[in-house]
Order: C-alpha cells, then structure tokens, then sequence
C-alpha cells in the first residue's frame, strides 16, 4: 500500500512538470489584442477609478502617488 502511494505520488508529480513544460507560447501573437481590450481588465468602473487616482494622485504628490515608476534620468 505504501508503495502504491508513492507510485501516485510520482506519477502526479511526473504529470505535473510535464504540463509545464510546454515551451510554446499559450497566446499566440494575433490573440494578444483581445486581451489588451478595455473590457478585459478587472476593474468594474474604469472611468470613475481613474478620476478617482488621480484625485489621490494630487492629494499625495509629496508622496509619490500610486503607478508606474516615474521618468528621469536615473542619477542620485
């Protein structure tokens, strides 16, 4: 029995590393549009959540805000 589970247990692994070792790109590149659509993203009011940031934005600019890193050259 114990051998048996170890079997299953090497068998599940063995499957598993298999099914990740697919090296072909899951989108393929004329399918990459669709999922660059507004309606994909997980945000259910996109418009009032980006007047929203940037009311933050504005309120915290000391700070940083919320986004991407900022511009500049990169020097201290």
């Amino acid at each position: 029995m114990k051998r048996m589970g170890r079997f299953l247990l090497l068998l599940t692994v063995l499957s598993g590393v298999a099914g990740c070792s697919n090296f072909e790109p899951w989108v393929k590149p004329y399918e990459r549009d669709r999922l660059a659509d507004p309606i994909m993203a997980l945000d259910i009011h996109p418009v009032s959540s980006s007047y929203l940031m940037h009311v933050y934005e504005a309120r915290e600019g000391a700070r940083g805000g919320e986004g991407a890193a900022g511009g500049g050259c990169g020097c201290n």
